[in-house]
């Protein structure tokens, strides 16, 4: 068994998590994701028959105690083949780090991530019904606003306010002038305007969800297309329905429909 030690937050796990279930595919290697043992409950993975919070508490306290090995994937570009040997080589095995990662291998196997992160019905209740409470529309549109821990990330490099987001919206329904959009704002600000942004964008139906993480992420898997900042967040939201996604990187920059791109191709660009 591997036993993935997943670090960061939900989507990060996701992925991580991912690209090593995909190489223990290859390989016949069964995985455990340590993170999904016990943590954000949302998920089919969550109730699967390894993933339980004993499994999570014995490999950790093994791990801790040197009773297992540790294979640690945390160098950028390097060569894990040493890496790959030690968890062939093991029976039970722990497997961490950010750059893990086997792109090729996880999209062989994408279909079935996707359906072991499939999302709990009761994570789908309130957006469902929110969605179907709603005006008819052409198109739904998520955005997501990323702050928090943004403001520092990166020097605060795709740490945007409220203006910024009203422009970029603006944008996108200028896009598709004769269709009716319908705008999702999920994120993790309590301050966020929503005032400012029903004053400034009168030819969009705006909606707030104010879900959940489950919630959110699975409410922007519905949407037709997506725009945030670089987010590992939309990129699996992206990941379900292969979703049309767009990455701020200015929001000062013009953009069309052709700079939206799709999840196999922008998963390979996280850093």
């Amino acid at each position: 068994m591997i036993y993935v030690r997943d670090k960061g937050r939900l989507c990060n796990n996701i992925l991580q998590y991912g690209h090593v279930y995909a190489w223990g595919r290859e390989h016949g290697r069964q995985t455990v994701s340590m993170r999904f043992a016990y943590k954000y409950q949302f998920f089919r993975i969550c109730h699967t028959r390894h993933h339980h919070f004993l499994n999570y508490f014995l490999a950790k306290t093994a791990a801790r105690w040197g009773l297992l090995p540790v294979a640690t994937f945390d160098t950028p570009d390097e060569d894990t083949s040493r890496q790959e040997q030690l968890m062939l080589s093991h029976r039970h095995i722990v497997a961490e780090g950010w750059y893990a990662r086997w792109y090729d291998l996880f999209l062989k196997y994408k279909h079935e991530i996707v359906d072991l992160f499939a999302f709990d019905q009761k994570v789908k209740t309130r957006p469902d019904a929110l969605m179907a409470s709603l005006p008819a529309c052409d198109i739904r549109l998520g955005v997501h606003v990323r702050r928090g821990d943004y403001k520092t990330w990166q020097g605060g490099r795709y740490f945007y306010d409220d203006g910024q987001y009203i422009g970029i919206i603006r944008q996108f329904v200028r896009l598709h002038p004769q269709q009716k959009v319908q705008v999702f704002v999920c994120g993790n600000d309590p301050s966020l305007d929503r005032k400012a942004f029903a004053d400034q964008l009168p030819q969009a139906q705006l909606c707030f969800p104010d879900g959940t993480p489950g919630e959110d992420l699975y409410l922007l898997s519905q949407c037709d297309w997506l725009i945030g900042p670089p987010s590992t967040f939309t990129l699996v939201a992206a990941m379900y329905r292969d979703v049309p996604l767009y990455w701020v990187k200015d929001p000062a920059l013009a953009f069309t429909t052709a700079d939206f791109d799709r999840f196999d191709n922008l998963f390979r660009r996280i850093v």
